[in-house]
């Protein structure tokens, strides 16, 4: 008898979505286009940079063939201000998401315009709407400072296969990841706990979220609104019992009415 799967995503799997994720490598030979499922990969021609996806870079650095750009928001640099931005500037909410390189608004942070186009498959305005793994969040031309939505999966990644290409700052990396993925699972946490408090209405922000955090904290989070329904449900149904017998007691002889006022 298979046991029964468990809601969402798991950690694997989330992990192999991640790998679709572009970045950029430095090809050390030249390597003709190759024909994938989403299209041909560009020509690898040294030392001109490239932007492949997460699986092949990997396979190339593994082959020797190609080293990996990390990204700008992986340098300890960029990692210490979204620890300082985490902690000190937004300690009850999530950082803001990364927005498109090429779309970038300096005045809205987080923010992004949409992409122009004429594709059918679109929001029927004529726009294309990108979303992870087909944005350039983990490539050489991403803006700093921002965390894309496969960050963990990607920075793990490329810490165990590619961190002779971190620049010798891989336990530094690994510390300030250390520090993030324990601040923002504490308002993971936090943000649970909030869905019962009154005037929330039931609603938390998750924006900023990596695919990851969701994953991880998806069994947490819905156990704690099951918990919160049955106890609104409990309350509910002791309000209604409550009524009901205001309601009997009302209408019954306990009135206050005697039998000469009845004209019995």
């Amino acid at each position: 008898m298979a046991l029964p799967l468990p809601l969402g995503l798991t950690h694997s799997e989330v992990a192999f979505l991640a790998e679709m994720e572009l970045v950029t490598v430095v090809p050390r030979q030249r390597l003709e286009s190759i024909d994938l499922l989403s299209g041909k990969t560009p020509p690898l021609r040294p030392p001109h940079r490239t932007d492949l996806p997460l699986w092949l870079a990997l396979l190339l650095k593994k082959q020797r063939r190609a080293n990996i750009v990390p990204p700008p928001w992986l340098h300890p640099a960029s990692l210490a201000e979204i620890v300082h931005r985490e902690t000190k500037v937004h300690p009850s909410s999530f950082s803001e998401p990364m927005p498109t390189s090429s779309r970038a608004r300096q005045s809205q942070p987080g923010y992004a315009g949409r992409i122009g186009g004429n594709n059918n498959s679109d929001n029927g305005n004529g726009e294309v709407i990108l979303s992870p793994p087909f944005q350039s969040n983990c490539t050489s031309s991403a803006p700093a400072g921002y965390l894309p939505y496969h960050w963990l999966e990607v920075a793990e990644a490329l810490i165990t296969h590619a961190g002779d290409d971190l620049g010798g700052n891989t336990s530094e990396i690994r510390g300030l990841l250390r520090d993030l993925v324990e601040v923002r699972a504490a308002k993971m946490r936090d943000s649970a706990e909030t869905l019962g408090a009154e005037g929330t209405g039931g609603v938390v922000s998750l924006r900023g979220v990596g695919a990851m955090e969701l994953a991880e904290n998806r069994g947490f989070v819905l156990g704690v609104v099951d918990g919160v329904r049955k106890i609104g449900g409990a309350v509910e149904t002791a309000r209604r019992e409550r009524e009901e017998e205001m309601d009997l007691g009302g209408g019954g002889y306990g009135d206050g009415d005697s039998d000469d006022d009845m004209g019995i």
